[in-house]
């Protein structure tokens, strides 16, 4: 696991929240854009919590 959660630069579509929350767990980040997507469609909060973690995660520092 990442020390520290950022948001993606290259594996992103949006904000690179869902690449960048995969990274830290080490899982696929398609897994978790279909979490997210779920969450938009069915509850309408993950459009919420995306908004609010693409504003709180800073971007992943440039290599």
């Amino acid at each position: 696991m990442a020390s520290k959660m950022y948001r993606s630069r290259s594996n992103k579509w949006f904000a690179g929240v869902c690449g960048g929350v995969a990274n830290y767990f080490n899982i696929d980040p398609k897994f978790v854009r279909l979490v997210c997507a779920a969450l938009i469609l069915l509850y309408g909060s993950g459009l919420l919590v995306y908004i609010i973690l693409a504003i709180f995660i800073p971007k992943e520092p440039k290599r």
